[in-house]
């Protein structure tokens, strides 16, 4: 039987022939490899230094959140994202006016940022405004409630970030204004011209500690805060909480001055507003929020999934109780309470 030929692919020169062009081969392949890889390093190159544009959403001002970004920022930096080298931030504020929130966040995708990180009311805007954008929530108060998340353990699409529990704690001011003010009946509650979710577990709490809740719509503003606080007096209420917002966070200066002009005990949702001179402060603790959000942002920007990250919940909280201020409206805090405070100060 006759063999079919061999091929041989790869042929040995016979004997007497050069093998320059077997070489010339050899070297061709392997400055081709070389390129290939100077190519591939040059590309990770590039991507390591990569500027991230990071976009910042809050209804809220600049100088409100200031004490709060810097804390963010602070976090960032640790984690080894500094602005002007690796990292841009572009800040987009509605000053206290929601309805510029879906604009704000829409300027925010034109600008085709990496990452967007929201605080409050705006969340659900930017969530509207992008299904591919990561977003990360510093202070959620009820994520799944308001339909930003599938659940807390899988988020799915392309939210994640932290609950600030917003609508939990309010019972619980609640409770402690009635144990500090003796003899309380009225509480007025300062909220925005919109029914926040806050209420439906505000008023229920109210009736199941006999209290009478005076619902007054303010803006943030100095004029409709100032009008706000004498409605208060007009209905004669005995002290004042606002709800947990974050355009009431940025005007806490004022509208501590105001409680005191008014000799009104008050309870506020953050213990900024102590330490601007307030009365007393139960909530959760957002500086540690904010620095856990940076977290978020780190592992985004390193390449983990909004959907693969599961929102994580408040886990410190804060009880705080100015006696300074206290003395200054003519009002003895109870030695119980003052026992249950993390932070009395004087």
């Amino acid at each position: 039987m006759k063999q079919k030929a061999r091929v041989n692919l790869f042929p040995r020169p016979r004997v007497g022939e050069s093998e320059a062009p077997h070489e010339h081969k050899k070297i061709t392949t392997l400055v081709l490899f070389a390129m290939l890889f100077a190519l591939c390093s040059s590309v990770r190159a590039q991507q390591t230094g990569k500027v991230f544009r990071i976009g910042f959403l809050d209804s809220s001002t600049a100088s409100g959140m200031a004490v709060l970004l810097d804390v963010f920022r602070q976090e960032l930096t640790k984690l080894g994202w500094v602005e002007g080298k690796n990292i841009t931030l572009e800040y987009r504020f509605a000053e206290g006016k929601s309805e510029r929130l879906p604009e704000l966040a829409a300027n925010l995708v034109r600008l085709k940022v990496d990452l967007i990180v929201t605080t409050g009311d705006p969340q659900a805007a930017a969530k509207k405004a992008t299904t591919a954008i990561p977003i990360v929530m510093a202070n959620a108060s009820d994520p799944v409630g308001f339909d930003l998340i599938a659940s807390l353990g899988r988020p799915g699409g392309n939210v994640t970030g932290l609950s600030s529990l917003g609508t939990e704690l309010n019972s619980k001011r609640l409770e402690i204004l009635k144990d500090a003010v003796p003899k309380l009946a009225r509480v007025g509650l300062l909220r925005g011209d919109a029914i926040s979710p806050q209420l439906k577990e505000l008023r229920p709490a109210a009736l199941a500690l006999k209290l009478k809740l005076e619902e007054i719509e303010t803006q943030s503003d100095s004029k409709s805060l100032e009008s706000a606080f004498q409605t208060a007096k007009q209905k004669q209420v005995g002290a004042i909480m606002t709800i947990a917002a974050r355009r009431f966070f940025s005007e806490r200066k004022r509208i501590v001055e105001i409680a005191g002009k008014y000799q009104l005990p008050a309870i506020y949702f953050q213990k900024e507003f102590v330490d601007e001179g307030g009365l007393m402060s139960y909530g959760v603790n957002y500086t540690d929020l904010f620095r856990r959000a940076a977290v978020y942002v780190d592992k985004i920007l390193k390449g983990a999934k909004p959907a693969d990250l599961p929102v994580q919940q408040a886990t410190k909280f804060e009880f705080v109780i100015n006696l300074k201020a206290a003395k200054q409206i003519g009002l003895t805090m109870p030695i119980d309470l003052l026992a249950k405070a993390d932070q009395v100060t004087k």
